[in-house]
């Protein structure tokens, strides 16, 4: 297979994407670079604050695109004549001229750490961290959560699903259920990076290099009229790829014309891959399908299930005693059903004054969760004899200030130093000053790390009911400082 840019975006979109972003991006970046401020060294972090669907643990995913986003990124002259044309509400032109031209000219400078695809990450701490011209990293903030969080929130629900499936492999079926074809592509990356083993998804099989999968629909045994006849017709036209989707009209007489027909594929030197159940009670079918195949003798025959499937439905079906070895999941995997965004955020850490020092930031909230972490923030993750620990969050310039961890939510909790062997970094460099020094991994390597790092995960915290918090914490230094800055907002605010 020829080598691809396995990220998803020059691909899809071969055009300008630098009018990616929301309209008041644009308007600070203007507002900045009027105040003669665009050039002012600024970094900014995205996080997000809760575990998506009340579980204990996202996976960072959409990093290899969200970078090569970055480092396309140009306006276009068809780009700033668009935004000559807007008007502000007096129906003047919104955008100076020469601000159009400073944006024509720009070329992205921005230095960009992240977490490796298929890490771990946990509220608060930062996924991705941009340094640069505040104008730039202001801009780009839309593009980089629209990447990172819908691919993080669908590969953290494909890693629940293969958990329920307890190793039975588990093929993403919903590109016809996605929001559009951008959100079909970037689900099926995202649920193999979570560990699905397919996609049905061709494109998105062409662009990223993962397996494809699929058998027949229901409308091929309807065309034929009778059900025997089509999977005799499917067998002829592909008999190294018959798995028969029996279900039709009757599910266990549809086993049966697929024995009949796997009998005759053996004859001729092929095999029956297996069967697929679409509907009814997928527990007593699968355990029925299972007896008649393996009473006449294909105990390799795999029973595949689908319909609506999800990570509890998946566990309920372990727990009925099914018979099932592989599992199609569509529509509740592609669109996150239960959850339909993560909730990142994107928000400033600090600005680099006149004399070189950093001057941290704070953005307050009644609400304690979005009170902001100020610094130039790095995590630095614990682990003990190979298992996740706890994460602690410092500030890169002031140096790592031991692993004791202060509350985020909670200030006036005791601090703690848990247990631990070895610390390690989590943010790596993939561009310096715009240019790339990382390249995008293999996608293979990214699902090998999020499996690695689940397996190291406390169970409590993998668990689907009522998961055990994973330990998040900021060090003295952070700590202090958010304290002052907060005590100081409130005085003077």
């Amino acid at each position: 297979m020829p080598q691809l840019d396995k990220n998803g975006i020059d691909d899809l979109y071969g055009g300008s994407l630098a009018l990616l972003t929301d309209l008041y991006q644009l308007s600070m970046a203007c507002g900045y670079w009027k105040a003669g401020a665009s050039e002012r060294e600024a970094v900014f972090h995205l996080t997000y604050r809760r575990p998506p669907f009340a579980g204990g643990y996202a996976i960072a995913a959409g990093i290899a695109p969200a970078v090569a986003f970055l480092r396309r990124l140009r306006f276009t002259a068809d780009d700033v004549a668009f935004l000559a044309e807007l008007p502000d509400p007096d129906g003047n032109r919104l955008f100076p001229p020469a601000f159009l031209e400073y944006l024509r000219e720009l070329r992205f400078t921005c230095t960009v750490d992240a977490v490796p695809e298929g890490t771990l990450v946990f509220p608060h701490e930062p996924i991705i961290r941009v340094t640069g011209p505040i104008a730039q990293a202001q801009i780009v903030e839309t593009a980089l959560l629209a990447l990172v969080n819908f691919q993080s929130l669908v590969a953290t629900k494909a890693a629940r699903v293969v958990q329920a499936a307890r190793g039975a492999p588990v093929l993403e079926f919903g590109l016809r259920r996605a929001q559009g074809i951008d959100g079909a592509i970037g689900a099926a990356r995202a649920a193999y990076i979570g560990g699905a083993a397919a996609t049905s998804n061709v494109l998105a099989a062409k662009i990223l290099g993962i397996p494809v999968s699929g058998t027949h629909a229901h409308s091929w045994v309807m065309f034929h009229g009778d059900e025997l006849e089509a999977f005799r017709a499917y067998a002829a036209a592909l008999p190294n790829n018959c798995t028969f989707l029996v279900d039709t009209y009757d599910t266990l007489d549809g086993v049966r014309n697929a024995i009949t027909v796997g009998r005759e594929l053996a004859a001729h030197g092929h095999k029956l891959h297996g069967i697929r159940l679409d509907s009814g009670d997928l527990a007593h079918l699968s355990i029925e399908a299972r007896r008649l195949l393996d009473d006449a003798g294909f105990r390799d025959a795999k029973v595949v299930a689908s319909n609506d499937l999800d990570e509890y439905i998946i566990n309920s079906l372990h727990e009925q005693g099914a018979r099932i070895d592989v599992y199609g999941v569509g529509t509740k995997l592609v669109t996150a059903f239960d959850q339909p965004a993560l909730g990142g955020v994107y928000k400033l850490g600090a600005i680099r004054e006149d004399d070189g020092r950093w001057r941290s930031c704070i953005k307050l909230s009644e609400q304690p969760i979005k009170i902001s972490n100020p610094g130039v923030l790095e995590v630095k993750r614990l682990r003990r004899d190979g298992e996740l620990v706890a994460d602690v969050i410092y500030d890169r310039e002031a140096g790592f200030a031991g692993p004791t961890l202060w509350d985020i939510e909670n200030p006036t909790l005791p601090p703690w130093s848990p247990a631990h062997d070895a610390a390690d970094d989590l943010l790596v460099r993939y561009l310096d000053r715009g240019e790339p020094v990382r390249g995008p991994e293999a996608l293979a390597d990214a699902r090998a790390r999020a499996a690695a790092e689940l397996a190291q995960l406390s169970p409590r915290t993998r668990r689907f009911a009522n998961p055990q918090p994973y330990p998040v914490g900021l060090d003295h230094h952070v700590h202090t400082t958010k304290s002052t800055l907060i005590e100081k907002a409130r005085h003077h605010g």
